[in-house]
């Protein structure tokens, strides 16, 4: 049976603020616990007044705290600004806290612009051709071996865990998931920001993957986005505010999230509805009829046994009633009360 996950980027709406947002989250982890959803990752995005999720590993603990049984992890921790010890510590402190509940999601994108990303790793090497020593280091320090880098051979991260964070590297390329298959990782690729090549991006991943210690198969899963309702002509009107977002995303623009009616009465120029029309491959919207059969066709074609699904729209209840129609539509109910 094809398992339903929540990817939660804390979205803001325009009208809105972050604090709003972040209760939103806690709110929407705890309706996707009771309605059956498998894990619940939270985003890392800086410099942006379209998200409130600055930092993933504050947002775990809070939603770990706020849920009873559904897995909660990063998706995710944007490793090349960080010190692997740190990360590793983080999140064996969180695995401590909340026990086999805990997922490690990292990513090698910036989350950011380059600058703010500069800020982020002061002090510290900054580059992307560090990231696959981070991740040997990091993977290391999780496990309790010796990591790659030669003076830290005798560093230990604290608190010791009886058993690990689930570990995922993220990515929407070929180099994250050359990075995942050498390293033996779960790999979760974000098909709601490049659909294009999702199918060959994954096939590569499984010819190239190398078993490791924690993952002895290819394992992947997808992040798409999904916007569910009553009926089509809803689930348009609401994807409407995606469609607008996007575009002001492609000039550079990262702000709250629109509104519908901002949406449909902005002036679109012929080549701006290209460029939304283009986008609207990275996204699912329709009813819980026609999404069941969609999901479940570009999960069997992928080879895939879950879906992190990604639902923003400008008004809350409609996010909680998108998210709602598909556990319906999936057969999810009672599934979020057995886990218990």
């Amino acid at each position: 049976m094809l398992k339903l996950s929540v990817l939660d980027q804390s979205p803001v709406r325009a009208g809105g603020d972050a604090r709003t947002a972040l209760a939103e989250t806690i709110a929407l982890a705890q309706a996707t616990e009771r309605l059956g959803y498998n894990r619940y990752w939270l985003a890392e995005h800086h410099g942006t007044a379209g998200f409130a999720g600055s930092s993933p590993e504050i947002m775990v603990t809070r939603v770990a705290a706020a849920t009873q049984h559904i897995r909660v992890g990063s998706g995710g921790v944007m490793l090349s600004h960080y010190s692997p010890l740190k990360v590793a510590e983080n999140f064996k402190l969180l695995e401590n806290l909340y026990p086999g509940r805990i997922d490690l999601g990292i990513g090698r994108a910036p989350g950011s612009d380059g600058l703010t990303a500069a800020a982020l790793a002061y002090g510290s090497e900054v580059g992307i051709e560090y990231f696959p020593t981070k991740i040997a280091d990091m993977v290391a320090f999780l496990e309790d071996e010796i990591p790659a880098t030669k003076p830290f051979r005798d560093v230990r991260a604290t608190p010791a865990v009886s058993h690990s964070p689930e570990v995922w590297l993220l990515g929407s390329s070929d180099q994250s998931a050359a990075y995942a298959a050498h390293f033996g990782l779960a790999y979760s690729f974000a098909h709601f920001i490049a659909p294009q090549v999702t199918g060959p991006v994954l096939r590569y991943y499984r010819e190239e993957f190398k078993p490791s210690g924690k993952v002895s198969a290819p394992r992947a899963n997808a992040g798409v986005f999904v916007i569910c309702a009553d009926t089509q002509q809803e689930a348009d009107y609401l994807a409407a505010s995606r469609d607008l977002w996007r575009l002001k995303l492609n000039y550079g623009q990262h702000l709250p999230y629109p509104h519908p009616e901002e949406a449909l009465a902005y002036d679109y120029n012929s080549q701006e509805l290209q460029v939304v029309d283009a986008n609207k491959a990275n996204r699912f919207a329709g009813t819980p009829e026609s999404l069941y059969t969609q999901l479940s066709e570009f999960a069997n074609e992928h080879g895939l046994e879950e879906l992190l699904v990604l639902t923003i729209t400008h008004d809350f209840d409609k996010r909680v009633r998108s998210y709602e129609l598909l556990a319906e539509a999936f057969d999810m109910a009672g599934h979020g009360a057995a886990a218990n």
